[in-house]
């Protein structure tokens, strides 16, 4: 049984500060294991030559390159930033990069420049339509907006990650064509919502993820978080939905390998 971890960050300074070897420790176990192949997402343009760089050290990782909505406040220049992940996004296939993400936008911090994510984000999904590329999104508090844009750049499709969203949300998504991704938040005891959207997305539109380093599922709640912890999140959500696990971890896995077009 491989699983399809379909959003994770190796590059994120965690690894080197919390776990002996770093990341490489850690993907070198999780590779011999149970996971099969991994989507390293990048943040900003900055770390996004770390992500690549990573993914090419491993047959089964690819990479992701965007502007995530947190990281948008650090740039200036939505026009020139977007011409750098242009520039980047020209040598996808060399490189591995399979999505542009993560993108969104979060409202979680007060102060947030809601107009500068926007920017960015509308910018992300329209040069997404122009090179027909799927999108990894983020959305954090910031539900209604996302969706206004989602409908805005009708044809772009992706994956939400780490839902936060309500069932009927996820519904939405699904109807206009969209993916949905669960992390280890699933496996929390105070997570309903969360739950209640796993069980509203049909088996052929979901995802599993980690997010690591963060959002380590229970029992492991609060810890550094890697691939190889994501067996937790699969067998909550297996017994949730009432479906055989490797079932699940086969169809999630077949579901990302669609949506990324990446063979199994």
């Amino acid at each position: 049984m491989k699983l399809f971890d379909s959003h994770a960050h190796y590059y994120d300074e965690r690894f080197e500060l919390e776990h002996d070897g770093g990341a490489e420790d850690i993907l070198s176990a999780v590779f011999s294991d149970n996971v099969g192949w991994i989507i390293n997402v990048g943040t900003n343009i900055e770390n996004a030559e770390e992500c690549v760089s990573q993914a090419k050290k491993y047959e089964n990782m690819y990479a992701a390159v965007g502007i995530h909505p947190g990281d948008s406040r650090e740039y200036t220049d939505v026009s020139y930033e977007i011409g750098r992940l242009k520039d980047l996004l020209c040598q996808r296939k060399e490189k591995k990069i399979v999505a542009i993400g993560e993108i969104g936008l979060d409202y979680h911090y007060e102060g947030t420049d809601k107009q500068k994510q926007k920017e960015f984000f509308c910018a992300q999904m329209e040069f997404a339509r122009e090179l027909d590329m799927p999108v990894i999104i983020h959305d954090r508090e910031a539900h209604g907006d996302c969706m206004e844009i989602v409908r805005k750049y009708e044809g772009v499709r992706g994956v939400f990650h780490s839902f936060s969203g309500s069932a009927e949300m996820a519904k939405e998504l699904v109807r206009l064509g969209w993916h949905i991704s669960f992390s280890g938040v699933v496996t929390f005891k105070n997570a309903s919502k969360v739950k209640e959207a796993a069980l509203a997305v049909p088996t052929d539109r979901l995802l599993i993820e980690t997010d690591c380093p963060y959002l380590a599922p229970h029992p492991h709640r609060g810890e550094l978080n890697h691939s190889g912890l994501m067996r937790y999140t699969l067998e909550a959500l297996a017994e949730l939905r009432g479906e055989e696990t490797e079932a699940l971890a086969l169809r999630t896995a077949q579901n990302a390998s669609d949506l990324f077009k990446i063979s199994l």
